[in-house]
């Protein structure tokens, strides 16, 4: 069966970090590396660096910039996900802000404005229609201050969509948790605009294993489609960095002026 985008990160909301080797390291490289970004574009200390993070899932990103002195609100469309972030920022110690939000609908269920919007972890993929790309990118847009940030990354799609693979991510790990394993089967659609993940994470409990399938709808998003949708919501200066990140991110400002 395939859950709907909410449905499948309320599923996997307690399990989410077992796709990691080290989910906690992960979050402090990451916050390291879009910290970097950041800095770069906006030369600003964090602490006056109100964020956004408006597809926090469990804080992955958004538990680390906290860390780093960022005053960040962290939104998702699942309620169990948005619960899972609350709960590891409380354990890490990090003060941040949440709330449930639809990025289509944005503007009425966030206070802006602010000065960095991010949707990491292929997130906007998600979007399976231009129409709603279109209505996410021009939200994220309203609720950013006149030349604000917004940085976004996607899985490589470029590549992807030439080599189509059908298994990918497999992992054996061995942790304080047990042993695991996880892996992606790709069910490509037809048209090869996009494909259904099947998430499996297998957990041994003595001589038993437990399986666990997750599948939802990602779009094959190309570098240029984003690019021309972003430039369409009214973003400027819009770049890629393909090594500045753990996938291929973009950036963009919104107009120093409203329109």
């Amino acid at each position: 069966m395939i859950d709907s985008i909410q449905a499948f990160y309320d599923r996997m909301a307690a399990s989410y970090h077992l796709i990691f080797p080290d989910w906690e390291r992960s979050v402090a490289r990451q916050a390291e590396m879009l910290d970097s970004l950041i800095r770069a574009e906006l030369g600003r200390d964090p602490a006056a660096v109100r964020l956004l993070d408006c597809a926090c899932g469990i804080g992955t990103q958004a538990i680390g910039l906290a860390r780093r002195g960022y005053r960040v609100h962290a939104t998702d469309l699942s309620p169990e996900a948005v619960a899972r972030a609350e709960v590891e920022a409380a354990r890490a110690g990090v003060s941040l802000t949440t709330g449930v939000a639809d990025m289509r609908v944005l503007a009425a269920q966030v206070n802006g404005p602010f000065e960095v919007a991010i949707a990491c972890d292929n997130a906007l993929p998600h979007l399976l229609t231009d129409s709603d790309l279109a209505l996410a990118l021009g939200q994220i847009r309203a609720v950013l201050a006149p030349g604000g940030l917004f940085l976004a990354s996607i899985r490589d799609y470029d590549a992807i969509r030439t080599e189509r693979p059908r298994f990918t991510s497999e992992r054996l790990m061995d942790g304080p948790e047990g042993r695991r394993i996880t892996f992606q089967v790709w069910d490509w659609w037809p048209d090869g605009e996009g494909y259904t993940v099947n998430q499996f994470i297998l957990t041994q409990a003595e001589a038993d294993w437990q399986t666990r399938h997750y599948a939802t709808g990602y779009r094959a998003l190309r570098r240029a489609t984003l690019t021309a949708a972003l430039a369409a919501a009214g973003f400027e200066a819009i770049r890629w960095d393909l090594e500045g990140y753990v996938q291929p991110i973009v950036v963009g400002r919104a107009p120093e002026k409203s329109f």
